[in-house]
């Protein structure tokens, strides 16, 4: 199957949809099929080789903020836009755009991608259309992925003009949405009547699919018939080939963008009470993950807390790691924890975790109840704020690590659970198996306008 596969990328910081795809579009390299990555925006910054090095970048950022800022650049020559969209120009100028991807003050260009043909980026969506036409060998693809559901304003151009199937994937979009302030109601109704034009969407669980269902105002039968359940895989080989790492101290984990919302500021509180009570001597935390600008002011704040605490000497933040590096620090540590305070529509670090045989300790919230079972780790309650979550963390991980052999029995379980539930393989099988059954509906389909 020839596969077009567009996704959002952000210049600057590793994102967690960005390598999915990444690892999403190689799986399907060796499965046999043609993939092509198509970023859009920025350029990817992903932790291993892209899988499409040469792909060209679609609606690319500064033009497209241009021609929503200025209507008189709506119609600005094609080398103009050649020239805005050039690599260096975007990874130049992404460092300050990411801290720039969300809130209000993108909220009209949000709704003006939502309405695709008739939004202020028509003229790229067009040229997008043309270029896949002819994308693989003079030919259209096979079916066109769309990496999120803020990309739904596409699907009816690309279906009605390339007559392929349009699948599109859930990627936690409500917190995203919730933050463009007083215009979110509008975009949440233009995004229920935009989603329709896809053939389908890819929820990575169950709970983010009745979230979603309930938030787009569908009804249960819609809801059946638009929406799929296909979990997160993950490349588990490369987490066999890398040895168990020598580690002299208890160590807690993090793997996340530092970031309120991961639960950070939460698990650092957690720590802080865990050092007081002083019954896991030597215990160290080890934080790792994306870091923008933006986020490492915040991680200032949480460096001061812990020195004032008197333990910053026992906690490390590593940011933006390598694939390589990645999978090194998670085969470190003793136990791993992202205690999330906002909806998670997966959690992809998770069964990062599980796949190193560390087990974990996750909210019993949002999506982990479907990911994690009961050998492989612990579920707290977190309660209604943060103190409450911190105390429970703290006597969530306190349990886990003062029982070394269980803590040895749960990381030999959650590595098999792994590999029984979260494989790369399968997940990009499943994805095949949608699209082709979506295929022959598509083509006897007329024409939405």
């Amino acid at each position: 199957m020839n596969i077009a596969l567009l996704t959002p990328g952000t210049g600057s910081y590793h994102c967690g949809v960005c390598m999915r795809d990444n690892a999403l579009a190689k799986e399907l390299h060796r499965q046999g099929h043609r993939a092509l990555l198509l970023p859009m925006y920025l350029p990817l910054t992903l932790d291993e080789t892209a899988a499409s090095p040469s792909a060209p970048i679609f609606f690319g950022g500064v033009s497209t903020y241009l021609r929503e800022k200025f209507p008189l650049l709506r119609k600005m020559p094609r080398w103009m836009d050649r020239l805005l969209s050039a690599r260096w120009i975007l990874k130049m100028l992404a460092g300050r755009a990411a801290a720039k991807t969300g809130g209000p003050e993108v909220a009209e260009m949000t709704l003006s991608m939502l309405r695709g043909e008739m939004g202020n980026q028509a003229g790229e969506l067009r040229e997008l259309v043309a270029w896949l036409k002819t994308a693989f060998d003079g030919k259209p693809p096979d079916s066109v992925w769309l990496s999120t559901a803020l990309q739904a304003g596409l699907a009816r151009s690309l279906r009605d003009e390339l007559k392929v199937p349009v699948v599109g994937f859930l990627q936690g979009e409500d917190t995203f949405l919730d933050g463009l302030g007083s215009r979110a109601p509008e975009i949440w109704s233009l995004l229920a009547e935009r989603m329709r034009d896809a053939d389908s969407w890819v929820a990575p669980s169950k709970y983010f699919a009745e979230l979603m269902a309930a938030r787009l105002r569908w009804s249960n039968a819609e809801a059946a018939q638009r929406m799929r359940v296909i979990q997160n895989g993950i490349a588990l080989e490369d987490f066999d080939a890398e040895p168990e790492q020598p580690h002299s101290a208890p160590t807690i984990g993090y793997l996340a963008r530092f970031v309120p919302g991961k639960g950070i500021g939460v698990l650092v509180d957690a720590f802080i009470i865990l050092k007081k009570r002083n019954t896991i001597p030597g215990l160290r935390l080890r934080c790792a993950g994306s870091m923008t600008d933006g986020d490492a002011r915040y991680t200032d704040t949480l460096r001061e807390k812990l020195a004032a605490a008197g333990c910053a000497g026992d906690v490390e933040f590593l940011p933006n790691v390598s694939r390589e590096e990645k999978i090194r620090f998670l085969r470190g540590l003793d136990v791993f924890s992202v205690p999330a305070t906002a909806s998670e529509a997966f959690g992809l670090y998770v069964i990062e975790a599980l796949a190193a045989g560390v087990p974990v300790v996750q909210p019993r919230a949002w999506a982990f109840p479907e990911i994690v079972n009961e050998q492989a780790g612990v579920l707290f309650d977190p309660g209604k704020n943060s103190e409450s979550a911190a105390n429970a963390l703290s006597d969530a991980l306190e349990e886990s690590l003062r029982d070394p052999a269980c803590l040895r029995a749960c990381g030999a379980a959650a590595r098999d659970l792994a590999r029984e539930k979260f494989s790369l393989h399968g997940m990009a099988a499943a994805f095949v198996r949608l699209a082709g059954s979506l295929g022959a509906e598509t083509a006897n389909v007329p024409a939405r306008h």
